[in-house]
């Protein structure tokens, strides 16, 4: 079945666009900035584990790269990986972080507008964290 709809969300960070893709892209830094979906994250060996409203999953993002992309990945216990996708481009001075939010259900489906609205928060969040307010 295909993506039914999709949404953009977006903010304008005042950092240069490496520093918030540093900082936004570390698995680390995750529960910080996502906090409507992340509780808490923690690396076991070489796989973070983040604890989330829906249980425990792995974190995994894109590997570095210089383009701004910071894909991220979620996978539950046995259940297939849900991607996330987002970057971190220059925007003047400063730098603007898109996530774009995908629906696979029907259209009237409470969880996509719930899911954007959480996005637009955790976006938010983000830039009161890295523009330190």
């Amino acid at each position: 079945m295909g993506l039914a709809q999709w949404k953009i969300e977006s903010v304008t960070i005042e950092r240069k666009a490496d520093e918030v893709y540093e900082y936004a892209s570390n698995p680390a830094n995750f529960a910080e900035w996502a906090a409507s979906f992340c509780r808490s994250v923690k690396r076991i060996g070489e796989e973070w584990r983040i604890e989330t409203p829906e249980g425990e999953m792995t974190l995994r993002f894109a590997e570095p790269n210089p383009y701004g992309i910071m894909d991220h990945y979620v996978r539950s216990e046995g259940g297939p990986e849900r991607p996330n996708h987002a970057r971190v481009v220059a925007s003047g001075s400063g730098s603007r972080v898109i996530f774009t939010v995908f629906q696979a259900k029907d259209p009237l489906d409470r969880e996509y507008a719930v899911n954007g609205r959480n996005v637009k928060e955790d976006l938010q969040r983000l830039k009161r964290v890295l523009e330190g307010e």
